[in-house]
């Protein structure tokens, strides 16, 4: 069950990433030079939003709380509370693109072909929605990247000052702390 849970939450991911990128190339490329096709590019938008960026949102989100319950010393891990929390703040970040930024800029769009709004509005809204799609591209390169690093996070072990420690090569001992050429580093958790 926990290796389905790891593929299902990295497909999701690389639909979250696809979806995320998709979005930022459509409001670059797409034809943006009348109303009516930038009324064209919102609806593509909303297209890509609610059927790939929600939904794999959503699974990631799901999948990997199932993966933290399943697997009990998940929730022991930094790394896997740092992608908990940072997928929280994915939620509320896609969710604003979705409910607040592509729909504001789209009504802010059709005013300014109706000359009601000056189309500095619409630059601005636009600004936003980018600032918020390239901090939840970057929120998520950096999930993932965590999720295959899985460095240790959280406070180290108490240690007592007075008590020395046999070196495992020589059998010396090492008040406090042993040598970092003794240390190994850590592959995988």
């Amino acid at each position: 069950m926990r290796k389905a849970m790891k593929v299902l939450h990295t497909l999701a991911a690389a639909g979250l990433l696809g979806g995320l990128v998709v979005y930022m190339l459509l409001l670059v490329v797409a034809p943006q030079d009348t109303p009516a096709a930038y009324a064209d590019l919102r609806v593509s938008i909303a297209a890509i939003s609610n059927y790939l960026l929600l939904p794999s949102l959503a699974v990631v989100l799901l999948s990997g709380i199932a993966a933290m319950v399943l697997h009990d010393p998940y929730l022991h891990k930094g790394w896997a509370w740092l992608k908990a929390a940072s997928g929280i703040l994915m939620f509320k970040g896609i969710l604003t693109i979705v409910g607040a930024k592509a729909d504001y800029a789209s009504t802010v769009a059709q005013r300014v072909a109706e000359g009601e709004v000056a189309a500095e509005v619409l630059a601005r809204a636009l600004t936003y929605e980018w600032v918020t799609l390239v901090v939840m591209l970057a929120l998520s390169v950096a999930n993932v990247v965590v999720g295959i690093w899985r460095p240790r996070l959280g406070r180290a072990p108490a240690r007592s000052h007075g008590s020395a420690r046999p070196l495992a090569k020589e059998g010396a001992t090492v008040e406090g702390r042993a040598p970092a050429q003794e240390e190994r580093p850590r592959l995988a958790s």
